[in-house]
């Protein structure tokens, strides 16, 4: 009775250490998805600079942003949801500016949206008498948007991208006051 129990432990012994080198082979390549940055894609529509108090600015960056999965998605500011600007120089991704989303979105699946980018900065307002106002408001908005490139909201839940590119060229040219 005893030689009819050796092969049957050898094969639980190897059945055990085979499901263990397959299972730390497949938990090894396990690592964080990587980064879709197809499925969520953002179009800009335009900007918008509204004064939140006499000391502070919010520049809007309005978006149309597009669902290209069969999954309804919702996109929502948090510490899951972060922002960063692509920087115009080399492409690199800068967080020195606080950029975030100025409200939720429900993104069905199959479908756009609008929806805004919101930066905040100290900003003390011009009275609308002061005949260099205009320039003053595009010169606050050059100031936060000179050296970017484009926005990139990284979704940490679901691994998606989403490129917010630049379209603010206009916002560039100062008009020109008569002296």
């Amino acid at each position: 009775m005893r030689g009819n129990k050796l092969p049957i432990i050898g094969f639980l012994f190897a059945l055990v250490f085979t499901a263990a080198i397959l299972y730390l082979r497949t938990s090894a390549g396990n690592g964080p998805k990587p980064w879709n940055s197809g499925a969520i894609t953002a179009t800009y529509v335009g900007a918008q600079l509204r004064e939140r108090d006499s000391a502070n600015a919010a520049l809007y960056l309005a978006y149309e942003i597009q669902n290209h999965t069969d999954s309804d998605y919702r996109l929502a500011d948090g510490p899951g949801a972060l922002v960063m600007s692509r920087l115009r120089a080399d492409g690199s991704l800068s967080s020195q500016e606080q950029v975030r989303l100025s409200y939720a979105t429900f993104l069905p699946a199959r479908q756009r949206a609008r929806i805004a980018l919101e930066i905040l900065r100290p900003f003390n307002w011009p009275a609308e008498s002061d005949p260099a106002f205009q320039d003053k408001l595009r010169e606050f908005a050059n100031q936060r948007l000179l050296d970017v490139q484009a926005f990139v909201l990284f979704d940490q839940a679901d691994r998606f991208q989403i490129e917010f590119p630049g379209g603010w060229q206009e916002l560039k040219l100062a008009s020109a006051t008569p002296k």
